[in-house]
Protein backbone atom coordinates (compact mmCIF):
# COMPACT_ATOMS: atom_id res chain seq x y z
CA UNK A 1 0.00 0.00 0.00
CA UNK A 2 1.43 3.43 -0.92
CA UNK A 3 2.75 5.40 2.03
CA UNK A 4 2.95 2.35 4.25
CA UNK A 5 6.01 2.47 6.51
CA UNK A 6 8.44 -0.47 6.53
CA UNK A 7 8.51 -2.41 9.78
CA UNK A 8 10.95 -1.03 12.37
CA UNK A 9 13.03 -4.23 12.29
CA UNK A 10 13.58 -3.89 8.56
CA UNK A 11 14.80 -0.29 8.94
CA UNK A 12 17.13 -1.23 11.78
CA UNK A 13 18.57 -4.16 9.82
CA UNK A 14 19.18 -1.91 6.84
CA UNK A 15 20.99 0.69 8.94
CA UNK A 16 23.10 -1.98 10.62
CA UNK A 17 24.17 -3.30 7.24
CA UNK A 18 25.07 0.23 6.15
CA UNK A 19 27.13 0.75 9.30
CA UNK A 20 28.90 -2.54 8.79
CA UNK A 21 29.78 -1.60 5.25
CA UNK A 22 31.08 1.79 6.42
CA UNK A 23 33.24 0.16 9.10
CA UNK A 24 34.66 -2.27 6.58
CA UNK A 25 35.45 0.65 4.25
CA UNK A 26 37.22 2.57 7.03
CA UNK A 27 39.12 -0.53 8.13
CA UNK A 28 40.64 -0.83 4.68
CA UNK A 29 42.33 2.53 5.27
CA UNK A 30 43.11 2.24 8.98
CA UNK A 31 44.95 -1.09 8.84
CA UNK A 32 47.94 0.31 6.91
CA UNK A 33 48.00 3.28 9.27
CA UNK A 34 48.10 0.94 12.26
CA UNK A 35 50.97 -0.97 10.70
CA UNK A 36 52.98 2.25 10.68
CA UNK A 37 52.82 2.63 14.46
CA UNK A 38 55.67 0.16 15.10
CA UNK A 39 56.84 -0.22 17.76
CA UNK A 40 53.92 -0.27 20.17
CA UNK A 41 55.79 -2.29 22.80
CA UNK A 42 59.39 -3.10 23.77
CA UNK A 43 61.66 -4.67 21.16
CA UNK A 44 64.09 -7.47 22.03
CA UNK A 45 67.59 -7.18 20.65
CA UNK A 46 69.32 -10.55 20.91
CA UNK A 47 73.09 -10.41 21.36
CA UNK A 48 74.37 -13.95 20.71
CA UNK A 49 77.28 -13.62 23.11
CA UNK A 50 77.61 -13.28 26.90
CA UNK A 51 77.20 -9.95 28.66
CA UNK A 52 80.26 -7.88 29.43
CA UNK A 53 82.25 -8.25 26.23
CA UNK A 54 82.97 -5.62 23.60
CA UNK A 55 80.10 -6.78 21.38
CA UNK A 56 77.69 -6.44 24.29
CA UNK A 57 78.97 -2.93 25.05
CA UNK A 58 78.48 -1.77 21.46
CA UNK A 59 75.04 -3.37 21.31
CA UNK A 60 73.93 -1.50 24.42
CA UNK A 61 74.99 1.82 22.91
CA UNK A 62 73.02 1.03 19.76
CA UNK A 63 70.03 -0.10 21.85
CA UNK A 64 70.07 3.17 23.77
CA UNK A 65 69.97 5.16 20.53
CA UNK A 66 67.11 3.09 19.12
CA UNK A 67 65.20 3.39 22.41
CA UNK A 68 65.42 7.17 22.36
CA UNK A 69 64.51 7.54 18.70
CA UNK A 70 61.73 4.95 18.57
CA UNK A 71 60.19 5.83 21.92
CA UNK A 72 60.04 2.22 23.08
CA UNK A 73 62.53 0.23 25.13
CA UNK A 74 65.03 -1.93 23.27
CA UNK A 75 65.71 -4.82 25.64
CA UNK A 76 69.06 -6.62 25.38
CA UNK A 77 68.84 -10.42 25.56
CA UNK A 78 72.29 -12.04 25.83
CA UNK A 79 72.13 -15.60 24.48
CA UNK A 80 75.65 -16.94 24.16
CA UNK A 81 76.67 -20.38 23.00
CA UNK A 82 77.83 -22.37 19.98
CA UNK A 83 79.78 -19.46 18.53
CA UNK A 84 76.69 -17.29 18.40
CA UNK A 85 74.45 -19.94 16.85
CA UNK A 86 72.11 -20.30 19.83
CA UNK A 87 71.10 -16.65 19.92
CA UNK A 88 70.91 -16.37 16.16
CA UNK A 89 68.69 -19.45 15.96
CA UNK A 90 66.27 -17.89 18.45
CA UNK A 91 65.93 -14.82 16.24
CA UNK A 92 65.62 -16.88 13.06
CA UNK A 93 62.65 -18.71 14.58
CA UNK A 94 61.01 -15.60 16.06
CA UNK A 95 57.89 -14.04 14.51
CA UNK A 96 58.89 -11.58 11.77
CA UNK A 97 56.96 -8.74 13.37
CA UNK A 98 59.80 -6.35 14.20
CA UNK A 99 59.88 -7.17 17.91
CA UNK A 100 62.92 -9.47 17.80
CA UNK A 101 66.13 -8.34 16.09
CA UNK A 102 69.70 -9.65 16.06
CA UNK A 103 72.81 -7.63 16.83
CA UNK A 104 75.48 -9.73 15.19
CA UNK A 105 79.16 -10.19 14.47
CA UNK A 106 80.44 -12.12 11.41
CA UNK A 107 80.19 -15.54 13.07
CA UNK A 108 76.41 -16.14 13.28
CA UNK A 109 75.55 -14.73 9.85
CA UNK A 110 78.53 -15.74 7.73
CA UNK A 111 81.56 -17.54 9.21
CA UNK A 112 79.69 -20.26 11.12
CA UNK A 113 77.98 -21.43 7.96
CA UNK A 114 81.43 -22.22 6.59
CA UNK A 115 82.56 -24.18 9.67
CA UNK A 116 79.61 -25.95 11.29
CA UNK A 117 78.51 -29.24 9.74
CA UNK A 118 75.00 -28.69 11.05
CA UNK A 119 73.24 -25.46 11.98
CA UNK A 120 69.68 -24.89 13.24
CA UNK A 121 69.17 -22.10 10.69
CA UNK A 122 70.51 -20.85 7.38
CA UNK A 123 71.72 -17.26 7.75
CA UNK A 124 71.29 -16.51 4.05
CA UNK A 125 67.71 -17.78 4.07
CA UNK A 126 66.32 -17.03 7.53
CA UNK A 127 67.54 -13.46 7.98
CA UNK A 128 67.10 -10.18 6.16
CA UNK A 129 69.84 -7.52 6.44
CA UNK A 130 69.19 -4.13 7.98
CA UNK A 131 72.46 -2.26 8.37
CA UNK A 132 76.22 -2.76 8.68
CA UNK A 133 77.19 -0.70 11.71
CA UNK A 134 80.96 -0.65 11.75
CA UNK A 135 84.26 -2.47 11.34
CA UNK A 136 87.31 -2.92 13.53
CA UNK A 137 90.73 -4.35 12.74
CA UNK A 138 92.41 -7.15 14.57
CA UNK A 139 95.83 -6.47 16.02
CA UNK A 140 98.94 -8.57 15.59
CA UNK A 141 100.86 -8.03 18.81
CA UNK A 142 104.08 -9.54 20.18
CA UNK A 143 105.26 -10.23 23.72
CA UNK A 144 107.24 -7.47 25.38
CA UNK A 145 110.70 -8.78 24.45
CA UNK A 146 109.59 -10.20 21.11
CA UNK A 147 109.47 -9.05 17.51
CA UNK A 148 109.69 -5.33 16.91
CA UNK A 149 108.16 -5.26 13.45
CA UNK A 150 105.97 -7.24 11.11
CA UNK A 151 108.87 -7.76 8.71
CA UNK A 152 111.02 -9.17 11.51
CA UNK A 153 108.29 -11.65 12.40
CA UNK A 154 107.75 -12.75 8.79
CA UNK A 155 111.48 -13.13 8.14
CA UNK A 156 111.81 -15.31 11.24
CA UNK A 157 108.73 -17.37 10.33
CA UNK A 158 110.06 -18.08 6.84
CA UNK A 159 113.45 -19.13 8.19
CA UNK A 160 111.93 -21.16 11.03
CA UNK A 161 108.63 -22.78 9.95
CA UNK A 162 106.38 -23.61 12.89
CA UNK A 163 108.68 -22.03 15.48
CA UNK A 164 106.44 -19.06 16.23
CA UNK A 165 103.72 -19.84 18.77
CA UNK A 166 100.75 -17.75 17.68
CA UNK A 167 97.84 -17.40 20.07
CA UNK A 168 94.23 -16.62 19.24
CA UNK A 169 91.05 -16.60 21.28
CA UNK A 170 89.70 -19.94 20.09
CA UNK A 171 89.29 -22.31 17.19
CA UNK A 172 87.02 -20.83 14.55
CA UNK A 173 87.32 -17.28 15.87
CA UNK A 174 88.23 -14.44 13.56
CA UNK A 175 91.72 -14.41 15.08
CA UNK A 176 92.16 -18.04 14.08
CA UNK A 177 90.80 -17.48 10.57
CA UNK A 178 92.89 -14.33 10.11
CA UNK A 179 96.02 -16.20 11.13
CA UNK A 180 95.28 -18.72 8.37
CA UNK A 181 94.87 -15.85 5.91
CA UNK A 182 98.14 -14.39 7.15
CA UNK A 183 100.04 -17.63 6.60
CA UNK A 184 98.63 -17.98 3.11
CA UNK A 185 99.40 -14.36 2.21
CA UNK A 186 102.96 -14.43 3.57
CA UNK A 187 103.85 -18.03 2.70
CA UNK A 188 104.70 -18.85 6.30
CA UNK A 189 103.85 -21.53 8.85
CA UNK A 190 103.18 -20.93 12.56
CA UNK A 191 102.07 -23.09 15.47
CA UNK A 192 98.54 -22.27 16.58
CA UNK A 193 97.73 -22.00 20.29
CA UNK A 194 93.98 -21.74 20.85
CA UNK A 195 92.65 -20.13 24.04
CA UNK A 196 89.19 -19.82 25.53
CA UNK A 197 88.84 -16.11 25.01
CA UNK A 198 90.98 -13.00 25.19
CA UNK A 199 91.67 -12.94 28.95
CA UNK A 200 93.77 -16.15 29.15
CA UNK A 201 95.45 -15.31 25.86
CA UNK A 202 96.45 -11.91 27.18
CA UNK A 203 97.84 -13.47 30.36
CA UNK A 204 100.06 -15.89 28.47
CA UNK A 205 101.20 -13.26 25.99
CA UNK A 206 102.23 -10.95 28.82
CA UNK A 207 103.98 -13.92 30.45
CA UNK A 208 105.85 -14.82 27.27
CA UNK A 209 104.18 -18.22 26.89
CA UNK A 210 103.21 -17.36 23.31
CA UNK A 211 105.22 -15.19 20.96
CA UNK A 212 102.44 -13.41 19.08
CA UNK A 213 98.69 -12.99 19.30
CA UNK A 214 96.05 -12.08 16.72
CA UNK A 215 92.90 -10.84 18.39
CA UNK A 216 90.34 -8.04 18.61
CA UNK A 217 92.19 -4.81 19.20
CA UNK A 218 90.44 -2.86 22.03
CA UNK A 219 91.60 -5.14 24.87
CA UNK A 220 95.25 -4.78 23.85
CA UNK A 221 95.47 -1.02 23.45
CA UNK A 222 96.14 -0.26 27.17
CA UNK A 223 98.93 -2.86 27.32
CA UNK A 224 100.48 -1.48 24.14
CA UNK A 225 100.32 2.10 25.40
CA UNK A 226 101.95 0.98 28.67
CA UNK A 227 104.80 -0.60 26.71
CA UNK A 228 104.05 -4.12 27.96
CA UNK A 229 103.29 -5.49 24.48
CA UNK A 230 104.61 -4.66 21.02
CA UNK A 231 102.11 -3.88 18.26
CA UNK A 232 103.32 -5.30 14.97
CA UNK A 233 100.45 -4.54 12.60
CA UNK A 234 96.72 -4.09 12.26
CA UNK A 235 94.65 -6.06 9.76
CA UNK A 236 92.42 -3.30 8.37
CA UNK A 237 92.92 -1.52 5.06
CA UNK A 238 93.71 1.72 6.90
CA UNK A 239 95.48 2.43 10.17
CA UNK A 240 93.49 2.53 13.37
CA UNK A 241 92.86 5.87 15.05
CA UNK A 242 93.55 4.21 18.41
CA UNK A 243 97.09 3.26 17.38
CA UNK A 244 97.89 5.52 14.42
CA UNK A 245 101.60 4.68 14.45
CA UNK A 246 101.00 0.97 13.90
CA UNK A 247 101.17 0.01 10.20
CA UNK A 248 98.73 -2.20 8.37
CA UNK A 249 99.70 -5.58 6.92
CA UNK A 250 99.08 -4.03 3.52
CA UNK A 251 101.63 -1.31 4.25
CA UNK A 252 104.10 -3.97 5.33
CA UNK A 253 104.18 -5.19 1.76
CA UNK A 254 101.27 -7.63 1.47
CA UNK A 255 98.96 -5.65 -0.75
CA UNK A 256 95.26 -6.15 -0.41
CA UNK A 257 95.45 -7.92 2.93
CA UNK A 258 92.41 -7.07 5.05
CA UNK A 259 90.48 -8.81 7.79
CA UNK A 260 88.00 -7.01 10.00
CA UNK A 261 85.66 -7.67 12.82
CA UNK A 262 82.27 -6.13 12.07
CA UNK A 263 78.87 -5.59 13.63
CA UNK A 264 75.47 -5.48 12.01
CA UNK A 265 71.73 -5.77 12.61
CA UNK A 266 69.59 -8.37 10.86
CA UNK A 267 65.96 -9.42 11.35
CA UNK A 268 63.89 -12.56 10.72
CA UNK A 269 62.89 -13.08 7.11
CA UNK A 270 59.54 -11.47 6.39
CA UNK A 271 59.94 -8.55 8.80
CA UNK A 272 58.01 -5.50 7.49
CA UNK A 273 59.98 -3.08 5.34
CA UNK A 274 58.91 -0.23 7.60
CA UNK A 275 60.81 -1.81 10.49
CA UNK A 276 63.98 -2.23 8.45
CA UNK A 277 63.76 1.31 7.08
CA UNK A 278 63.27 2.80 10.55
CA UNK A 279 66.22 0.98 12.12
CA UNK A 280 68.44 1.63 9.10
CA UNK A 281 67.70 5.34 9.14
CA UNK A 282 68.31 5.74 12.86
CA UNK A 283 71.63 3.86 12.75
CA UNK A 284 72.93 5.75 9.72
CA UNK A 285 72.17 9.06 11.44
CA UNK A 286 73.75 7.85 14.69
CA UNK A 287 76.97 6.86 12.93
CA UNK A 288 77.64 10.46 11.87
CA UNK A 289 76.49 12.01 15.16
CA UNK A 290 78.87 13.09 17.92
CA UNK A 291 77.53 10.38 20.20
CA UNK A 292 77.95 7.69 17.58
CA UNK A 293 81.44 8.83 16.67
CA UNK A 294 82.45 8.71 20.35
CA UNK A 295 81.25 5.12 20.71
CA UNK A 296 83.06 4.08 17.55
CA UNK A 297 86.27 5.77 18.66
CA UNK A 298 86.12 4.18 22.10
CA UNK A 299 85.81 0.72 20.57
CA UNK A 300 88.36 1.19 17.79
CA UNK A 301 85.71 1.02 15.07
CA UNK A 302 85.18 2.79 11.79
CA UNK A 303 81.66 3.59 10.67
CA UNK A 304 80.05 1.61 7.89
CA UNK A 305 76.33 2.28 7.45
CA UNK A 306 74.60 2.12 4.09
CA UNK A 307 71.60 0.20 2.83
CA UNK A 308 70.41 -3.35 3.56
CA UNK A 309 71.63 -4.23 0.09
CA UNK A 310 75.10 -3.01 1.03
CA UNK A 311 75.12 -5.40 3.98
CA UNK A 312 74.01 -8.30 1.77
CA UNK A 313 76.84 -7.61 -0.65
CA UNK A 314 79.36 -7.38 2.19
CA UNK A 315 78.30 -10.70 3.72
CA UNK A 316 78.52 -12.35 0.31
CA UNK A 317 82.04 -10.99 -0.17
CA UNK A 318 83.05 -12.35 3.25
CA UNK A 319 81.72 -15.81 2.41
CA UNK A 320 83.56 -15.81 -0.91
CA UNK A 321 86.78 -14.61 0.72
CA UNK A 322 86.94 -16.98 3.67
CA UNK A 323 85.13 -20.03 2.32
CA UNK A 324 88.08 -21.57 0.43
CA UNK A 325 90.46 -20.62 3.25
CA UNK A 326 88.38 -22.31 5.97
CA UNK A 327 87.91 -25.39 3.82
CA UNK A 328 91.64 -25.68 3.12
CA UNK A 329 92.46 -25.26 6.83
CA UNK A 330 89.80 -27.86 7.72
CA UNK A 331 88.25 -25.67 10.39
CA UNK A 332 85.01 -27.45 11.22
CA UNK A 333 82.76 -28.28 14.14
Amino acid sequence: MPGTLRPFTTVRRSRLLQCAALLAFLAAFTIPAAAQTWPTRPVTMVVPFPAGGSTDAIARSVAQELTEKLGKQIVIDNRGGAGGNLGAAAVAKAPPDGYTILFTTPAPVSMNKLMYKSMPYDPQVDFEPVVLIGKSPLIIVAKGDGFSSFKEMIDFARANPGKINLGHSGNGTLGHITSELLQKSTDTKVTHVAYRGTAPLMTDLLGGVVDVAIDFMPAYVPQVLDGKLKPIAVTSAKRSSQLPDVPTVDEAGFKGFESNAWWAIVVPKGTPDEVKRSINGIINAWLVSDRGKAVLEQNGMTAAGGTPEDLTAYITSELNKYGPLIKAAKIEF
